[in-house]
């Protein structure tokens, strides 16, 4: 149960994947334990030493380099992540939105090799608003959010052109 919601807390799908996996793991432990009379922490370090190898296997034959990947290689990955039972139908919409904000908050790094990119995902920020549909989503590039009420009807509710100038800004008073 423990692996289950960490597996929906960190991914948000694949707890029965992860469930039948353990479940698999310990049946074959068990055999082994009873059959063969091997300790379990012997197993244990058979898991471990499997791990490492299935790691250096995927490191060495699966890897791509980011440079090689065009944006197509990048939606199928989004594509198949988002399939879940969360997104459904609306996987295509919101695979474009997450590469186009991952490529947002590109930066490159000058080093030996001519630069390297970095995408710090924990630049990109979700603002959920309740009542509106999910197709409703966007990527506001270049700008920033708050999830705020006007105090009054007279406030602005949007604010634009913002150079640091506060002469340059322009506000807008529709009524949201």
């Amino acid at each position: 149960v423990d692996l289950a919601q960490l597996q929906d807390k960190e991914v948000g799908d694949g707890t029965t994947s992860v469930v039948l996996i353990a479940a698999e793991l310990l049946k074959r432990g068990m055999d082994l334990v009873s059959k063969q009379g091997l300790h379990p922490t012997t197993i244990l370090a058979g898991y471990r030493l499997a791990l490492k190898a299935a790691i250096a296997y995927i490191k060495q034959t699966l890897l791509v380099p980011v440079q090689s990947l065009t944006d197509d290689h990048l939606l199928q990955a989004a594509r198949t992540s988002m399939s879940s039972k969360i997104i459904g139908k609306e996987g295509d919409f919101f695979a474009q939105l997450a590469v186009d904000a991952t490529r947002s908050v590109a930066t490159t790094t000058v080093g030996t090799e001519g630069g390297k990119a970095k995408y710090p995902l924990s630049a990109i920020h979700i603002l959920k608003a309740h009542g509106q549909s999910s197709l409703e989503s966007y990527l506001m590039k270049g700008g920033f959010c708050l999830n705020a009420q006007r105090a009054s009807q007279g406030m602005p509710s949007s604010v634009g052109h913002c150079d640091n100038d506060y002469d340059a800004t322009t506000t807008s008073a529709t009524s949201a």
